[in-house]
């Protein structure tokens, strides 16, 4: 059952980054182990989602309903795949000087427990590295800010 949860500052709106962690069609060109994602439908709120994770010879295939409040948060339900659950979510506040800060939350366990413990090995690193791709990306679509006013 890791569970991981992150507080970080950016020099970016909620907005952007709301915009960015939504983009789901785009995982692929820059979140590591994501091979393929596709939203598979919309409804007002809310759309649900595929998504294929893969590392070495394993590759696995979920699906998700992600609704939202643009541009507050965005809250992802496990719906079908290799997980027994998953809880995730992603809150984008607002600060006075106008950046934003991410609060981010995961919470997931394999139904297979062989997986489960190989993915524990390394599950803090691999979060954070998925993180940081989200920073990065950031920094590549958006200009800098200046918040010194």
């Amino acid at each position: 059952m890791p569970t991981h949860a992150e507080k970080k500052t950016l020099p970016y709106t909620p907005e952007q980054m709301f915009d960015l962690v939504a983009d789901v069609d785009r995982y692929p060109e820059f979140l590591p182990w994501v091979l393929a994602s596709r939203i598979t439908q919309r409804e007002t709120g809310a759309f649900y989602a595929d998504l294929v994770i893969g590392y070495r010879m394993v590759r696995e295939t979920f699906t998700s309903k992600v609704t939202w409040q643009r541009p507050d948060r965005i809250h992802v339900e496990y719906l079908s795949g290799p997980l027994r659950y998953l809880s995730n979510s992603w809150h984008f506040i607002r600060e006075p000087d106008g950046r934003c800060t991410i609060d981010f939350y995961v919470d997931f366990e394999f139904r297979s427990y062989v997986f489960q413990r190989i993915v524990g090995l390394f599950f803090n690193e691999a979060v954070r590295r998925m993180v940081s791709a989200f920073e990065a990306r950031a920094q590549e679509l958006y200009p800098p800010t200046d918040t010194n006013g």
